[in-house]
């Protein structure tokens, strides 16, 4: 007996490091803040380690210059500001997508298979990428990190989106 897998109806996707490499506009921002505290640059190999748990603990990480570790609140506090500024005008300017990833969403829209966006960066920088790097049609439903009160990898977004 042959085992048939079905359709799924609809795909949730993350963004950065799945559709897009987000990494050289965080990498730009980070070395502008640094820049602007009068700080050393940290670099795009660097900043491609401290990804994945969101801007405030990339700044924290770039602030301290490793992994681990958290930076005075004073330095925090002048430091966000500045780079949530940069990013808000540089969010996907040197970001790009992946190989084939246009040719991979055309294919589940022409299946028939609905297509959803599911992402713990804000908003305002989810839709500007999605927008900017002609992805946004692909979906039908986004789910930034501010949407909810909860953030993957909490099940709340990826349940939301389901519905």
């Amino acid at each position: 007996m042959a085992n048939t897998l079905k359709k799924p109806e609809m795909v949730l996707i993350d963004l950065d490091g799945t559709l897009v490499d987000s990494v050289p506009d965080l990498a730009w921002c980070v070395d502008e803040t640094m820049k602007a505290l009068d700080m050393p640059v940290r670099g795009e190999t660097k900043v491609r380690n401290w990804v994945g748990n969101g801007v405030p603990r990339l700044i924290e990480r770039a602030l301290v210059d490793q992994l681990d570790g958290s930076p005075s609140d004073a330095l925090y506090a002048q430091a966000a500001p500045i780079f949530m500024a940069l990013y808000a005008d540089n969010a996907s300017k040197r970001s790009q997508l992946y190989p084939s990833v246009i040719e991979g969403l055309q294919w589940l829209k022409d299946q028939n298979i609905r297509i959803g966006c599911v992402t713990n960066k804000d908003e305002q920088f989810t839709l500007k990428i999605l927008k900017d790097l002609g992805l946004f049609a692909f979906f039908e439903i986004v789910i930034s990190g501010d949407t909810l009160p909860l953030k993957k990898p909490d099940p709340a977004p990826l349940l939301h989106g389901a519905k």
